[in-house]
């Protein structure tokens, strides 16, 4: 009751926005909603486009026992089987969460776009939302390709949202959303297009997922692939990220996300290979050699731009629920440009906290990276003694390293078990056909035979 009352009073001081059409696009499996996207046409021909992201920062004041535990944490990691928050979940889950249907208090950036996707104003504001329809990417990917029902309700997204919608959309307003979701699909097509004509990096990597059984056993390793849904997404929080650095400026102390100029002996290395046999081996051998090539993007004071995605400035503002940098950013936008105070934060105070944001996501990325490799070692134990098409993906001195093509499991030919000359007649990214002999669980290792 304590908490709805405050929001309550909270309310009335910001921009409300709970009339405007607005949904979350998130995995179906999703939990919490951070952000959510709002779409009106103007009568001008303009259009009014909403980026709406959960204000964390209204309920996690500095100083607070629950700050010092996010900041400790850093980022929310992903295993396989399990979320580990940053958060505690009444937070992520409930007061925090976009849900639909819930008056939500958001750190928000409303644009004024044409449908040439440029932006001609816009402006970062508190806002109050209501969220109509809670949406998974598969729907949307749906109504995105399907324009010819562009005049027909989507009986998925009327059905599955039924329950978890407002009263005010019913069938004539999926009209509205489907509308919406297209339009917004064409002007993200247009923002990808000039990302990478000014020179963005376009690697997209398949997500591995895993189906686990009762006993949290995998049965089967499936992918997510990006799709036109994803990029829809990513487009307008990209958007958001860049806006949010760019009216900070570069007078004041703030927190980036750069991303530094490639290692020129590995890109050396890579144009050489890609000239050599880039016809002959997989696109994904060619995408994780030019992935080594870069260097780690960090969260950084020191603004030196983000080179893989060709932005001058860039920030993360868009999941202060699973990312401590992102609540950061939302607490500096506030003091700098919501309540329009002076002072600056003492830089080297904020450094030392990127640096340690930084460590911190770090350390995720590894925990979900061996957490990914003990479940397909898992998977791969009811394999042992079959075979299956791979290609080489390390060459060392110990052996060949293999991924195979179907699973993206990674496991060694041992150099005891190759012929003589090995190291001349097998090149990285060639195609090989391997059999599966050993499996340990617990190392998270697989060994194969070159067939």
């Amino acid at each position: 009751m304590k908490n709805e009352q405050i929001i309550q009073s909270e309310i009335i001081r910001r921009r409300d926005m709970r009339d405007v059409l607005t949904f979350t696009v998130d995995p179906a499996d999703a939990k919490d909603f951070d952000d959510a996207l709002s779409f009106v046409r103007n009568d001008d021909g303009t259009m009014q486009i909403g980026v709406h992201i959960a204000d964390v920062s209204f309920f996690v004041r500095p100083g607070t026992s629950v700050d010092e535990e996010a900041y400790r944490r850093g980022t929310s990691v992903y295993l396989v089987d399990r979320v580990l928050p940053m958060l505690p979940e009444e937070l992520c889950n409930d007061l925090c969460s976009l849900r639909p249907g819930e008056d939500k208090l958001c750190m928000s950036v409303i644009f004024t776009m044409d449908d040439e996707a440029r932006v001609l104003k816009h402006k970062i504001c508190r806002t109050v939302i209501r969220s109509d329809a809670r949406l998974n990417y598969d729907e949307v990917q749906e109504i995105l390709m399907a324009p010819e029902k562009a005049n027909q309700t989507n009986e998925t997204l009327t059905r599955e949202n039924r329950n978890e919608t407002s009263s005010r959309v019913a069938a004539e307003q999926a009209l509205n959303v489907e509308d919406a979701l297209r339009t917004l699909g064409a002007l993200a097509s247009r923002l990808r297009a000039e990302r990478i004509a000014n020179g963005a990096l376009t690697i997209e990597q398949d997500e591995i997922r895993f189906r686990l059984d009762e006993q949290g056993k995998p049965q089967e390793i499936y992918f997510d692939r990006p799709n036109e849904s994803h990029h829809l997404i990513e487009e307008f929080m990209l958007l958001a990220n860049r806006t949010i650095a760019k009216s900070v400026g570069s007078g004041r102390p703030f927190v980036y996300r750069v991303h530094d100029i490639p290692d020129q002996d590995k890109m050396e290395e890579f144009r050489l290979f890609k000239q050599k046999r880039g016809s002959r081996v997989a696109q994904q051998v060619l995408d994780m050699m030019l992935i080594r090539a870069q260097a780690k993007a960090v969260y950084s004071t020191y603004n030196i731009g983000h080179y893989g995605l060709a932005f001058t400035h860039y920030t993360h503002f868009t999941s202060p629920i699973r990312r401590y940098p992102d609540l950061m950013v939302h607490r500096l936008v506030d003091k700098y440009l919501l309540t329009g105070k002076k002072e600056s934060l003492n830089r080297e105070e904020l450094e030392l906290m990127c640096e340690h944001c930084s460590g911190c996501e770090q350390e995720a990325q590894q925990a979900e990276r061996e957490s990914v490799k003990q479940y397909q070692t898992m998977w791969m134990e009811a394999h042992l003694g079959e075979q299956f098409s791979g290609h080489i993906s390390g060459v060392t001195e110990f052996g060949l390293f293999v991924q195979l093509d179907d699973s993206r499991c990674e496991g060694l030919i041992h150099v005891s078990t190759l012929p003589d000359g090995w190291q001349q007649r097998y090149l990285l990214g060639d195609n090989v056909r391997v059999q599966v002999v050993r499996v340990d669980v617990i190392r998270s290792q697989i060994d194969f035979l070159l067939i």
